[in-house]
């Protein structure tokens, strides 16, 4: 199985992660950018006579015939719903489908529930979902509350800015000391810049499109959250926004789980272990369309 390199430190990126901001020195070019035409996702075999004993989690999905699924609906080439076909596609869509796969069902038996970010865990210890695939940084003070398979995918915090912005390059985020940065509620970008960047001012929506349309009018003057989203937006509003070279965090996304569900984890975490091809198939259908190169990190 592929493996990802690990960061030297905060804001220096190792090579697989810093190829995916490299392509964003103007504006990437990503077929599906504004939802569709992405490429062909590999068909998932459907396991049969699927038994995962001491998985309350998994005897939920199997009473009721199907997954409840969290996800996101408005990140392009990795949870994005088109409001015209009423389909979803993206990176994490594909991943939480060959889980569903995996488990014994059909596509036709899942149900996707959009979940914004600051409601993930309660979602979770509700029992309102089975499972969130969507972008979801796996980290300590998540990790009271619910678990994580993974990581799937490794990718930084980074920053979008109006494509007739002054500012090239960031070395610093005190670079946007006196500046007003938007990002998610709940987001870890987010919760990194209110906790050690106070000069910066905060603006909060429950999802990233908003701040971009906010960042486009001209009412904020960054947006930022993980390199791997802003990618897509960067995409779908070339003449309108520009990506900034550098990543300043390390983000790994994770599967959030209910807390205690260790069957459920082992299997998903055994799937990523075994599944390296169908891994590669995915990002290269989705993700993989910008042209960016990435490395399927090692599961925890």
């Amino acid at each position: 199985m592929r493996r990802t390199r690990t960061l030297a430190g905060i804001g220096i990126a190792a090579t697989a992660l810093i190829a995916l901001t490299a392509c964003n020195s103007g504006s990437p070019t990503i077929p599906g950018g504004d939802g569709g035409d992405e490429g062909d996702a590999p068909a998932y075999e459907v396991a049969q006579d699927v038994q995962l004993e001491g998985s309350p989690t998994f005897d939920a999905m199997v009473e009721r015939g199907g997954p409840i699924i969290g996800v996101k609906e408005d990140q392009p080439n990795l949870g994005y719903l088109d409001a015209t076909t009423n389909e979803r596609s993206g990176f994490d869509i594909e991943i939480a489908r060959w889980i569903a796969a995996s488990l014994g069902f059909e596509e036709s038996d899942i149900t996707y529930e959009p979940i914004a970010s600051a409601n993930r865990e309660q979602a979770l210890v509700n029992g309102d979902i089975d499972y969130y695939v969507g972008t979801y940084s796996i980290t300590d003070s998540r990790k009271e509350q619910i678990d994580f398979a993974g990581p799937y995918f490794v990718t930084g915090q980074g920053f979008l800015v109006a494509a007739d912005s002054e500012m090239t390059e960031v070395g610093d985020v005190s670079d946007f000391n006196g500046m007003t940065v938007c990002s998610a509620t709940g987001s870890t970008p987010i919760s990194n810049i209110k906790e050690n960047y106070p000069e910066i001012k905060t603006e909060e929506y429950d999802v990233y499109s908003a701040c971009v349309e906010d960042l486009i009018s001209g009412k904020v003057d960054a947006v930022t959250t993980d390199a791997a989203i802003l990618i897509g937006y960067a995409a779908q509003y070339p003449d309108d926004v520009k990506l900034l070279d550098g990543l300043f965090t390390e983000e790994r996304y994770g599967v959030g789980l209910p807390k205690g569900d260790t069957a459920l984890q082992e299997h998903i975490n055994t799937l990523f272990t075994d599944g390296g091809d169908t891994w590669q198939a995915i990002f290269d259908a989705t993700l993989g369309q910008s042209g960016i190169e990435v490395e399927q990190p090692a599961v925890d």
